[in-house]
């Protein structure tokens, strides 16, 4: 006989077998012990969770001839029978494959015998969701009124998309997610009588990927079994069986979107790309990981919530206390909506690229969040007292600001009219918010670019940072128009160049220095 396949060869033989869904094992334990069996059942629950084991247990523990403690002996001839599929009285059916009136119709015509040899004829009926709607009508007189000898079992993974008529007539049991430990558990149980040599940390890793599923979980074990049949399979083992990347890849990516370093951003996608990782799961792993980071900075307890070693517990925290909570959610919202485009996309490299690229500068996106996060960027800026360099170009090795902090230049006093100066000073407070008004490219422009008064009254000066900000400033004349519908504003703006700028310049109005150099009258007392 050929080598057969971990998940089936310790799938579970009686109800005590089955990990993780207790109370529904004990349940069915009792129906069995007692004869209180139903005729009709709905198993949910996700992929790998224990669903059809429990169905074939079932099946066999009503039709044992010598039931222990409501589980089958699984040593009479009923018992034989059913585990090597050989029996008549029961029948599986994948819905997804036969789900027309036909093969409900054969089901109504079979019911009419009785079992042969047996008790009961059990009738399981997998991915049930996948009947079509006229296979369910069909269905719907057998299942509530079926001989006294037969008994349905359907499973489903989305009991939302089964009719309420079917739901009604059946005894709903949901299957919920195996825990890690749990699963870990099995898998030590496993590779014990197995004789795999693995380590711990790799086996915990295992039960994680798992994702609450038994059977992918072993079936990641068999996998990774066969990488070394002579040494010990190490978690670096796993990590490159798997095509997993390691947490401290994503603490580099961290480090490097928050720098602003672009350079240390694309070598770390390519890193992950020589190591032949599918990018799927990069991103998948990288959305779970701003998940994480998540829970770090809303609760204190991580404990059940992380499932992580205690070194990359370390490094998941201080990666949350050096990301503001906006930008992780900012993260969270690009990283769902890149997986989605995954689906239909042939370059997802470059897919990739840009999303970390609008994460890095949320500049380049026009959503609230992102104009959010560039704000957050600019008053932190300040608050270190540090300005903000006009000159430097975007993707220039991660530094957006002056290494020195302090001008220079002797400081100059312009005078302006008051209301040149107030309609300034009101326009420059809500600048930060002006590029929002405006569609891309221009928003990314206006973002790029800072305000001055112009020479005459009637006049502003706008310095953009680049060429290509400017030529885009310079090709575009809505900014006039938009400015006096949202602040009254009635000015003709220029678009100069970034030497234009006079860094020591102070603008005060004509009444203020008025009052500054008002003379001072002495009088006698």
């Amino acid at each position: 006989m050929g080598y057969t396949a971990l998940y089936r060869k310790w799938r579970s033989k009686d109800f005590d077998d089955i990990v993780g869904q207790d109370a529904i094992t004990r349940s069915f334990k009792n129906q069995v012990s007692s004869g209180r069996v139903g005729h009709a059942y709905l198993f949910c629950g996700t992929r790998g969770t224990g669903k059809t084991s429990l169905a074939k247990i079932l099946a066999r523990a009503v039709n044992c001839e010598h039931p222990i403690n409501g589980n089958p002996c699984n040593e009479c001839k009923n018992c034989k029978s059913i585990l090597s599929n050989t029996s008549i009285n029961v029948y599986e059916m994948d819905a997804a494959s036969n789900n027309g009136v036909d093969d409900i119709r054969l089901i109504r015509e079979q019911v009419e015998y009785p079992p042969v040899d047996m008790k009961y004829k059990v009738y399981i009926i997998d991915e049930v969701h996948m009947l079509s709607p006229s296979a369910f009508n069909a269905f719907l007189k057998t299942l509530e009124e079926p001989p006294e000898y037969v008994i349905f079992i359907l499973a489903t993974t989305e009991p939302n998309a089964l009719p309420i008529t079917i739901l009604s007539r059946c005894q709903r049991y949901d299957f919920k997610r195996i825990s890690v430990e749990t699963i870990a558990k099995r898998l030590e149980l496993i590779t014990k009588e197995e004789n795999i040599a693995i380590s711990e940390e790799a086996l915990d890793y295992i039960a994680r990927m798992g994702d609450g599923s038994m059977r992918d979980a072993v079936s990641l074990l068999d996998q990774c079994a066969s990488y070394d049949f002579q040494q010990e399979i190490s978690y670096e083992d796993a990590l490159k069986v798997l095509g997993a990347v390691d947490t401290a890849v994503f603490s580099d990516m961290i480090s490097a979107l928050r720098q602003k370093n672009i350079q240390a951003v694309m070598e770390n996608i390519a890193t992950v790309l020589e190591q032949g990782k599918e990018l799927s799961q990069y991103v998948s792993d990288l959305l779970s990981y701003f998940r994480n980071m998540m829970l770090a900075k809303s609760v204190k307890n991580l404990q059940g919530l992380v499932d992580l070693s205690e070194e990359n517990k370390n490094r998941l925290l201080k990666d949350a206390e050096s990301m503001p909570m906006e930008e992780i959610l900012r993260g969270i919202r690009l990283f769902s909506e890149l997986l989605q485009q995954f689906r239909y996309a042939n370059q997802k490299r470059v897919l990739l690229e840009t999303c970390l690229m609008k994460l890095a500068y949320p500049e380049t996106e026009g959503t609230a969040d992102a104009l959010q996060q560039r704000m957050q960027e600019l008053e932190e800026g300040l608050r270190k007292g540090v300005r903000i360099v006009e000159d430097a170009s975007v993707l220039g090795g991660g530094k957006n600001v002056s290494e020195n902090p302090v001008e220079t230049e002797q400081e100059k006093t312009v005078k302006l009219p008051q209301a040149q100066f107030e309609d300034y000073q009101e326009l420059k407070k809500n600048w930060a918010v002006v590029p929002s008004y405006f569609p891309q490219p221009m928003r990314g422009a206006l973002v790029k670019s800072r305000i001055y008064p112009g020479k005459d009254k009637k006049s502003m000066l706008i310095i953009p940072m680049d060429d290509v900000s400017r030529n885009i400033l310079s090709s575009n004349n809505s900014l006039e128009e938009v400015l006096k519908e949202k602040y009254r504003i009635e000015y003709h703006f220029h678009i100069g160049a970034a030497e234009q700028r006079e860094r020591s310049t102070r603008y005060i109005s004509d009444e203020e220095l008025e009052k500054i150099d008002m003379p001072i009258e002495i009088t006698d007392n």
